[in-house]
């Protein structure tokens, strides 16, 4: 997931680049590489160390492409400008030979927040199916192809892991 961070002195692209298990991650900021690990996580903030040096986050507010946050007592602004939905769109069979099958899966593990569609509905590749909140995202959650909504396999409020159905769509 590519990110940038603002505050009023300085900005930072960045992106992760190797998940190496066990919450250790290489990232890279303004083309230089770190390593993170992060120690803790929830929903008011996370904690992490950043190439050897501890530091805390608290989440302030949050929107589908910002997040506002504190890090050692620095504001920041986090400006999410991701491929996410692309990301979980080719992973939920939008790509490729994925097209045949009938099953959207989820790629995250969340909340559903809403559902943008009913069984029976048409939709079109690239539709909103639903969208689903993880860590304080909002993620819309894309059909792979055109068709018709065979089966929903969730309701609002409900939990799903990643890879869990979401809907079958023939």
């Amino acid at each position: 997931m590519d990110y940038k961070i603002q505050d009023l002195e300085k900005s930072f692209d960045g992106k992760i680049i190797e998940n190496l298990g066990n919450n250790d991650y290489v990232i890279k900021i303004n083309d230089n590489e770190h390593n993170l690990k992060i120690i803790s996580m929830n929903s008011n903030g996370i904690e992490f160390i950043l190439d050897q040096t501890y530091h805390k986050a608290k989440y302030l507010e949050q929107s589908t492409n910002e997040m506002n946050i504190v890090i050692d007592n620095v504001p920041i602004i986090l400006n999410l400008h991701t491929h996410f939905d692309e990301i979980v769109y080719k992973n939920s069979g939008g790509g490729g030979a994925g097209n045949a099958q009938l099953a959207l899966k989820s790629q995250i593990p969340g909340k559903v927040v809403s559902l943008s569609v009913a069984e029976g509905d048409a939709v079109k590749k690239g539709d909103v199916v639903c969208t689903l909140e993880s860590m304080k995202m909002q993620v819309a959650v894309k059909s792979h192809k055109d068709g018709v909504i065979k089966t929903i396999k969730i309701k609002e409020t409900a939990t799903v892991a990643k890879g869990d159905v979401i809907a079958e769509i023939e």
